[in-house]
């Protein structure tokens, strides 16, 4: 009997060792994370495991709060501040049927987004029988702009209707825009590669004979290299003549400001690409829409926040092209709260 109560009393301090071991890796982990990436994120991940409806909305007033804080900057206005154009109103997309408006902002899961809108206005019956070359064809897929009302409907939705947008860590998705319209291009559209991508390499690279750092994805895409992107992008003064001539397709590097003006539309909901598989959830519950439509399955760790591919990519960059860089983002990065990365700056 003796042994047995000492094999038992064993076993618990076993138990007890092994969830405290469980915890201090788990606090490590989201620790890593918050540090390399969002700031006005990390209660949403820690608080993952035990989330409520209660716990994410403090975390998505937390954002709101810092939102409304930055936008009151006086120095950071002109980052902070777009009015409500058409180019705006262009990118929000309605669902009248459940009174929902979504923001788009390329290359932070919108398709996905859009699917789910797609589904509540009764174009197709679920997410997966969505065709891809649907998705983008706003004469097909049943998603009306905002843009297509009267001024009168257009207040009237901004005043009444649930809004939301997603964001993520600004040069994580500049990297994302980078190697899916310049590198792999999976939609096939040819003006990345003959109109753009040579415009921005006869105006940004410094020696045009130069082919010595091409690497093996430029040669396998459009022949634009990273550095001349961020040349391209950090340009305040030079770059407008070549936006005018690229049209509507530079929505995939255009900050949030320019896409959203959220500081110029309230939205009720921001939500986070690095906390997307609790955000989505409650996203749809906060709509009012959980049980109408699923959000697509989000594979494991895609939207983790990956330092060493910035790292990476960032490498070739100079201080000087990163820090202007970081000079015309600097609005996404303080509104939403993601961290200065002085890693590549300092």
């Amino acid at each position: 009997m003796r042994h047995h109560w000492l094999l038992l009393g064993a076993c618990g301090w076993v138990l007890l060792i092994l969830m405290f071991v469980t915890k201090y890796i788990n606090f490590r982990a989201t620790d890593g994370i918050c540090q390399q990436s969002c700031v006005s994120c990390c209660v949403q991940v820690s608080s993952a495991p035990s989330s409520t409806s209660q716990q994410w909305q403090s975390v998505i007033d937390q954002r709101n709060r810092l939102l409304s804080s930055v936008c009151k900057e006086q120095d950071l206005r002109n980052l902070t501040h777009n009015p409500v154009s058409k180019f705006v109103l262009d990118r929000i997309f309605v669902s009248d049927s459940h009174k929902i408006l979504f923001c788009q902002t390329p290359k932070v899961g919108n398709t996905q987004w859009k699917k789910v809108l797609i589904v509540l206005n009764g174009a197709f019956p679920s997410v997966e029988e969505i065709p891809e070359n649907i998705v983008h064809n706003h004469e097909k897929n049943g998603l009306p702009r905002l843009s297509s009302y009267s001024p009168l409907e257009v207040t009237h939705r901004l005043d009444s209707y649930f809004k939301f947008l997603i964001v993520r860590d600004p040069f994580e998705r500049l990297i994302s825009a980078f190697k899916d319209k310049f590198v792999l291009n999976p939609r096939f559209e040819p003006w990345y590669k003959l109109d753009i991508a040579p415009a921005i390499i006869r105006k940004y690279r410094r020696f045009h004979s130069d082919r010595g750092h091409q690497g093996p994805e430029e040669e396998r895409g459009t022949g634009l290299r990273f550095d001349d992107y961020v040349r391209y992008l950090g340009d305040a003064e030079g770059r407008h003549r070549l936006d005018r001539q690229f049209g509507a397709h530079i929505i995939h590097w255009l900050s949030y400001v320019e896409l959203c003006a959220p500081c110029d539309i309230t939205y009720d909901v921001i939500g986070h690409h690095e906390t997307l598989e609790q955000d989505a959830a409650h996203i749809l519950r906060a709509a009012g829409i959980e049980g109408l439509v699923t959000y697509p399955h989000i594979p494991p760790g895609i939207t983790m926040y990956n330092r060493t591919k910035v790292q990476s990519y960032f490498n070739s960059i100079s201080k000087r092209d990163a820090r202007k860089l970081y000079a015309r983002y600097q609005g996404d990065f303080r509104l939403f709260g993601y961290q200065r990365p002085g890693f590549i700056l300092d």
